[in-house]
C-alpha cells in the first residue's frame, strides 16, 4: 500500500470510528450509566471485534456473502433485531450504577466483540476497508496493517463517546433525568437502523 492510501484509509478509519452509530449511541451510554473504567472493556471488544472483522475478510470471508448474499441479508437483519433487543434494554434501564453495584453489568469484552458481526455499521466498515483501500492481491502484512490501524483509530474515537457519557453522570444523577436521557439513547440506536431498512 502507498503512504496516500493509507493516509486515505486512516481518515476513512477516523471518520467511520467516531461519527453515530450503533457502537458510539452504545458507549455513551454505558459511559453515563457505568462510568468509564467500567466501560473499557466494552471498548477494547468493540476495537478489536472489528480488527479481526477485517482481517477475516481480508483472508475471504467476504466472499462467501458474494457467493451467497443470502447470508450478508440474513446477518443483516439478525443484527437489526439485536440492535433492537439493545435498544430495549437501554430504554428500560432506570437507575445509575455505581462501582460497588452489582445488579447491572457493562458489556463485557467478549460480547462487545461478538457484537460486530450483528452490527450493520461494522459490516459496512469492514467491507469497506477490505474492497476499497486493500489491493486485490494484498499481502498479509497488509491485512494486518489494515486491521491493526482499524484498532488504534478506533480506541481514541469510541473512548470520546464513553469519556463524554461518564462527565455526563453528575448531570443525569436525577432518575427521571436519566429515564429520559436512556430513552434518547434507545431511539438513537433503533435510528441507526434506518440505513438497514433503507436499502431494501
Amino acid at each position: 500500500m502507498s503512504a496516500e492510501s493509507l493516509m486515505a484509509f486512516a481518515l476513512f478509519a477516523l471518520v467511520s470510528s467516531i461519527t453515530p452509530g450503533p457502537n458510539n449511541a452504545m458507549m455513551l451510554a454505558s459511559g453515563v450509566n457505568f462510568g468509564y473504567r467500567r466501560s473499557v472493556p466494552h471498548l477494547l471488544g468493540i476495537c478489536i471485534g472489528l480488527g479481526l472483522m477485517v482481517a477475516l475478510m481480508g483472508l475471504g470471508l467476504g466472499t462467501l456473502f458474494t457467493r451467497w448474499p443470502v447470508l450478508y441479508t440474513v446477518m443483516r437483519y439478525a443484527g437489526g433485531l439485536y440492535l433492537l433487543y439493545l435498544a430495549w434494554k437501554i430504554f428500560r434501564s432506570t437507575a445509575m450504577v455505581s462501582a460497588g453495584d452489582t445488579p447491572a453489568k457493562p458489556m463485557s469484552f467478549f460480547g462487545a466483540a461478538a457484537f460486530q458481526w450483528v452490527n450493520p455499521k461494522a459490516w459496512v466498515m469492514a467491507l469497506t476497508a477490505v474492497t476499497t483501500y486493500l489491493p486485490a492481491d494484498h499481502s498479509v502484512m497488509q491485512l494486518l496493517l489494515v486491521a491493526g490501524l482499524f484498532c488504534t483509530i478506533g480506541a481514541p474515537s469510541v473512548s470520546v463517546w464513553a469519556l463524554f457519557g461518564s462527565r455526563m453522570r453528575s448531570y443525569l444523577r436525577d432518575p427521571h433525568t436519566l429515564r429520559i436521557f436512556n430513552s434518547a439513547m434507545a431511539v438513537t440506536l433503533v435510528a441507526s437502523l434506518y440505513p438497514l431498512f433503507a436499502s431494501t
